[in-house]
C-alpha cells in the first residue's frame, strides 16, 4: 500500500512513525510545501528523542496513492485540499483525523463522497516544541463509511494499522463516535487554553462543573440533529481526560502558549453557529469563543 500523509505535527508524526517502519519510509510520502520541507529535512522531526526520517515530497512531486492521511489542523484545510491534489487518484482513499465535525464534507465536495471515510484520533498525548515531539500516549484512532458498512477497504485499512501497530477502532456509528470526540474537544480543549490548565486540572471540581455546563450545550445541540450523545458520554470525557499524563496539555492550550491562532472557530464556534441555526441557546459556548477570540486579538 501507498500512503500520503500531510501534517506533521505530533498525530502526523506519530501515526507516520508507525507506518513508515511497517511499510518502509520509502513508501510513505509526506506532502509539506517547500519552505516546510526544507526546515524539516535541516532540523528534523523527533519523537521522544528519537530521529525519524520521514520521506518529504512537494505538492507539485507528489504521486497517486492508496491512502491519504490528513493530519493538519482544520485552519490549513483549504491549503490541503489544494496540496493533496497530485495524490489522489481513481482508487484513493482520503482519511481526515482532524478535529471537529466538517472536514469530512470539505473533502467529499473537492474529490467526491466516495472517497471520505470519516476518522480522528483520541487519547493522543503529547508535547512539540520546534518538530521536538515528547508523546507519551499514542492515542487511537476512530474510522469508518459514511454508512458504517464494513467495506473491503475499511478491513484492509484496518489490517494495515494493525500490523503497523497503530491502535485504531472501527465504532458500530462512526457519527456518534465523532461527535462524541468534538464534544471533548469543544469543552476540554476550550476550557484547558483559557485557564492554562495541563490534564491534571481536569480533576478539580471546579473545572469539571464548567466542563459540564458547556458540554450540556454541545449535547443539546447534537440531540436536535440526530446525534444521540448522552450526559454519560460527559463524565466519560472528563474521567479520561483526568486520567492522561499530568503535565500533558490538549493542543489549544499548546496554541495559546505560543501564540498561535486556535482551532476556535471550530470547536465552540461551530456549537454557537448551529444553535442559531437550530433555535438552542448556547449562552456557555458563546461566552467561551469569545474569550478565546480575545486571547488571540490581543497578540496582533
Amino acid at each position: 500500500m501507498k500512503i500520503t500523509m500531510i501534517g506533521m505535527g505530533a498525530v502526523g508524526a506519530v501515526v507516520g512513525k508507525r507506518l513508515g517502519e511497517f511499510l518502509g519510509f520509502e513508501n510513505m510520502e509526506c506532502i509539506a510545501d517547500s519552505q516546510r520541507k526544507t526546515r524539516y529535512e535541516k532540523n528534523g522531526i523527533s519523537i521522544n528523542g528519537e530521529r525519524i526520517n520521514f520521506h518529504f515530497v512537494t505538492p507539485e512531486n507528489a504521486v497517486k496513492s492508496d491512502l491519504v492521511i490528513i493530519a493538519t489542523k482544520n485552519l490549513q484545510l483549504k491549503d490541503v485540499l489544494v496540496q493533496i491534489e497530485k495524490a489522489i487518484g481513481p482508487e484513493t482513499t482520503i482519511l481526515s483525523l482532524l478535529n471537529g465535525i466538517q472536514s469530512e464534507q470539505e473533502l467529499s465536495e473537492k474529490f467526491g463522497k466516495e472517497k471520505v471515510l470519516y476518522g480522528y484520533i483520541v487519547n493522543l498525548s503529547s508535547t512539540n516544541e520546534n518538530g521536538n515531539i515528547t508523546c507519551g500516549h499514542e492515542g487511537t484512532i476512530y474510522f469508518g463509511e459514511d454508512s458504517n458498512e464494513i467495506t473491503p477497504r475499511v478491513s484492509e485499512i484496518k489490517k494495515l494499522f494493525d500490523n503497523a501497530k497503530v491502535n485504531s477502532v472501527v465504532p458500530e456509528d462512526i457519527h456518534l463516535s465523532q461527535w462524541k470526540k468534538f464534544l471533548l474537544n469543544v469543552s476540554c480543549n476550550t476550557i484547558s487554553a483559557l485557564c492554562r490548565q495541563t490534564y491534571k486540572g481536569f480533576r478539580n471540581e471546579i473545572t469539571q462543573d464548567v466542563v459540564r455546563q458547556c458540554a450540556r450545550e454541545v449535547v443539546a445541540v447534537a440531540r436536535k440533529m440526530g446525534i444521540a450523545l448522552t450526559d454519560e458520554m460527559i463524565e466519560e470525557n472528563i474521567r479520561m481526560t483526568s486520567s492522561l499524563n499530568d503535565e500533558g496539555k490538549t493542543s489549544m492550550f499548546q496554541d495559546v502558549e505560543a501564540k498561535r491562532r486556535t482551532e476556535n472557530d471550530y470547536f465552540c464556534g461551530t456549537i454557537v453557529k448551529l444553535g442559531k441555526e437550530l433555535g438552542i441557546q448556547t449562552p456557555v459556548c458563546d461566552l467561551l469563543h469569545k474569550l478565546i477570540k480575545c486571547t488571540e486579538s490581543a497578540w496582533d
